[in-house]
Parts: structure tokens; C-alpha cells; sequence
């Protein structure tokens, strides 16, 4: 599958971006799918992941009642909304797909088979 990230762009703090993740191929379903990012310096993080049907999600603790992770099989995207943005969240942010129908959200990084390019997002103080 491939990836495609968008809606990234510079953004005052406290505002909201909304970021989208397009897959290629009609098994869109079939994968869990997730939001990293690696700002300037850093590794790449968690952000948040979602499983097959979108009925569970994660969150790294400091996004937690900020971002919303959310997919549309229909369309074959992933989305990121993200309010009361932060300068801390200033990074190039990634979407990954994880292979697999599973109850539970994709974890960890190694669990991810595909990634795409990334966006990036740039909040202003």
C-alpha cells in the first residue's frame, strides 16, 4: 500500500490543523493505521494509532483530549485532527499502515509494514 500525507502548514498556537493520510489499493481495511512524528534533533514518536474498523484507538499521553484520530474506509484515509496546538508540536508528521484485522490498535514502530513521506507542521508561539 502507499501512503500519502497532507494538510500539514504553518500554524498559531492554540489553533487547529487537520491532517490526512491517503492509501493506494482497495485492502485499506485490512491495515491498523498510525501517526508518528520526529521533530527537529529527535526520534520519531507515537502519536496516535487506530485498528481496522476504527472502533479502537491510542494516544501518546501528550496529545491525549487534544488530537482525534479517526479513518473513512470508504475513502481509504486516516485522519488527524489537532487542537490547542502547541510549539511542542511542531515536527514532519508520518502516517504508517499496520498489516492485519486486529481488535487492538497498532504499538510500536516496528509494527508498521508501510509509511508515507510525512507533513509537516509548524506551530508559531
Amino acid at each position: 500500500v502507499q501512503l500519502q500525507a497532507s494538510g500539514g502548514g504553518l500554524v498559531q498556537a492554540g489553533g487547529s490543523l487537520r491532517l490526512s493520510c491517503a492509501a493506494s489499493g482497495r485492502t485499506f481495511s485490512s491495515y491498523g493505521m498510525g501517526w508518528f512524528r520526529q521533530a527537529p534533533g529527535k526520534e520519531r514518536e507515537f502519536v496516535a494509532s487506530i485498528n481496522w474498523s476504527g472502533g479502537n484507538t491510542d494516544y501518546a499521553d501528550s496529545v491525549k483530549g487534544r488530537f482525534t484520530i479517526s479513518r473513512d474506509n470508504t475513502k481509504n484515509t486516516v485522519y488527524l485532527q489537532m487542537n490547542s496546538l502547541k510549539p511542542e508540536d511542531t515536527a514532519v508528521y508520518y502516517c504508517a499502515a499496520h498489516s492485519g484485522r486486529y481488535y487492538y490498535p497498532p504499538g510500536p514502530m516496528y509494527e508498521y509494514d508501510y509509511w508515507g513521506q510525512g507533513t509537516l507542521v509548524t506551530v508559531s508561539s
